[in-house]
């Protein structure tokens, strides 16, 4: 179940997004960064996504919408000072980086051409559009913290060979699961009628599925509503870290031949049957060196590069205003 939210793409989705929404009204000043404003508008339009997942059963709702919100806003004041360091230092993204980039996002999350331009068509944008006002910014960003942080990075043997006890002390016995879903659609931003709509009817296919002899591959190609119904909404063997959290939690949880409740993720409330658990053998070090190395590698960029962020909050003028 391969999915598109990833970060850089989502990032560039909600920011498109909040500069139009900037654009079109005037509404409440969230924040004042070296004395360029950050609307509410465009904080809600960056925290929608995650927003979105939120339900009326979510615990502590409020509490968890507020933190998404000045999450959101965060990322937003980062990007601003980021901008304004692009400007600065005159940090390029050249045709040939964009398009490998663009590449690079398609294989990664089983897209062609055409599911591309739709994903994006959904959004608001062309590929040609995504690709000049936002992936390419997205790149500058990134080259502009590679080129601040990428000499911090130091990744020993030994602090693999330690990463790699870890990691055989946390998968030796583990499993791996073999799944069906039925998926009904719900775009992340639907209405909360229409969310609960959709609820009721996995609520009804879930009930359905439990019945005594029903076949729920069957049942998948009937009424499922995503990629894999055509094959009984089969998702194969996975192992921990691959599906969406939401999915995987609920997954790893159930019995073979349980069914569970609606789930609900990014793209809308799944059923799931578990069909298989099964041991996964425990890889050996030379198996997992690289891996493991580009994990810990990836780890201190990050930690790297939130320092960065932070000097730059530091050495600029940021007000929030909620």
């Amino acid at each position: 179940m391969k999915r598109f939210s990833n970060k850089v793409v989502l990032a560039a989705f909600a920011a498109l997004a909040g500069s139009r929404a900037a654009a079109e009204l005037v509404d409440r000043v969230a924040a004042v960064v070296n004395s360029e404003i950050i609307t509410l508008s465009e904080v809600e339009k960056r925290a929608a996504p995650e927003l979105a997942l939120l339900t009326d059963a979510t615990k502590d709702r409020a509490a968890q919408r507020n933190k998404i919100i000045h999450e959101a806003l965060d990322q937003l004041v980062a990007d601003r000072l980021m901008d304004w360091q692009l400007k600065e230092q005159h940090v390029e993204v050249t045709d040939q980086e964009v398009d490998a980039a663009a590449e690079n996002l398609k294989v990664q999350n089983g897209f062609d051409d055409k599911k591309l331009e739709e994903a994006l068509k959904s959004q608001g944008m062309t590929v040609a559009s995504w690709k000049n006002d936002v992936l390419r910014k997205q790149l500058a960003r990134l080259k502009l913290i590679r080129s601040k942080v990428e000499g911090k990075v130091k990744v020993s043997d030994d602090d693999v060979r330690s990463a790699y006890q870890k990691w055989l002390r946390m998968e030796a016995g583990d499993a791996e699961v073999r799944a069906r879903h039925i998926l009904i659609k719900l775009d992340a931003n639907a209405p909360p009628e229409e969310v609960e709509r959709t609820r009721q009817k996995a609520q009804k296919i879930t009930e359905e599925a439990r019945q005594p002899g029903v076949d729920f591959a069957e049942l998948a190609k009937r009424k499922g509503e995503g990629a894999s119904a055509a094959e009984g909404g089969d998702l194969g063997y996975f192992p921990r870290g691959v599906m969406l959290a939401e999915f995987e939690k609920v997954a790893f949880a159930l019995q073979p031949g349980e069914v569970s409740d609606p789930v609900r993720t990014s793209f809308g409330w799944h059923v799931i049957k578990l069909e298989e658990r099964r041991a996964v053998p425990v890889k050996s070090y030379q198996e997992m060196e690289a891996t493991l190395r580009e994990k810990l590698r990836a780890a201190q960029l990050e930690k790297a590069s939130e320092s960065y962020i932070q000097e730059l909050k530091q050495s600029a003028v940021v007000e929030l205003k909620i």
